[in-house]
């Protein structure tokens, strides 16, 4: 049986067929992230630069001796690779586990392509079987739970979490997100609520999928 990580490193590789040496990259976070970024070092891609989302992927760029350059700087991006909590076939996806969705968000907005990397096991039919992370300002977490049990979520604070951006993530549990689109919408809107853990706006534009038998590569 092949083991996520080694899913995980399948769909890193591929991913590394998306970069040359040209670009700036946008590069997300996370373990799928993490992969990729070593699949670069070995195959000795250096791309001129890199926008990274999270302190995190900041560490192991300069580890990778990739230089990281301001998004100010860089301006538009051509490629965005990040991994999923969840995604659909569609290429809506929840995203934030990692509590660094406000700068993906930014990062994934300001790249022409965005190259999701997920293992079979994120991918399902609806969105929400993982809870929708929701990064909010400190002083309106307790308004934007109440809002979010309005429309049928059970927030969650993440207490041990502080984003890079100062702020708290609500995580919300028991939503069937049937319309991800609008719902982002709808929570993008409620005051305090800085970032919405739904990319379906705007979501992947090619979704390689590791799974048992190889990556499948869906382009969208």
């Amino acid at each position: 049986m092949t083991s996520q990580d080694e899913k995980k490193r399948n769909v890193a590789e591929a991913a590394v067929a998306f970069v040359d040496e040209s670009m700036i990259l946008g590069v997300g976070t996370g373990s799928t992230v993490n992969f990729f970024l070593a699949a670069l070092n070995a195959h000795k891609i250096r791309p001129l630069g890199a926008v990274s989302s999270s302190s995190a992927s900041s560490a192991l760029l300069r580890e990778a001796r990739i230089e990281e350059i301001d998004l100010n700087s860089a301006g538009d991006l051509e490629v965005y690779i990040d991994g999923a909590d969840e995604a659909t076939r569609s290429g809506a996806l929840i995203k934030g586990g990692g509590g660094a969705l406000t700068r993906e968000k930014i990062v994934a907005a300001a790249s022409k392509r965005f190259i999701c990397m997920v293992d079979d096991s994120k991918i399902v039919r609806t969105l929400g079987r993982f809870p929708l992370p929701i990064e909010v300002i400190p002083m309106a977490r307790s308004y934007v739970a109440r809002k979010l049990v309005a429309l049928g979520g059970q927030p969650v604070w993440r207490e041990d979490m502080i984003t890079d951006n100062g702020n708290q993530i609500l995580d919300v549990h028991n939503l069937a997100i049937v319309d991800p689109v609008t719902l982002e919408s709808t929570i993008g809107a409620i005051a305090g609520v800085v970032s919405v853990g739904l990319f379906a706006r705007r979501g992947a534009d090619v979704l390689l999928v590791g799974s048992a038998s190889g990556v499948e590569t869906i382009r969208l």
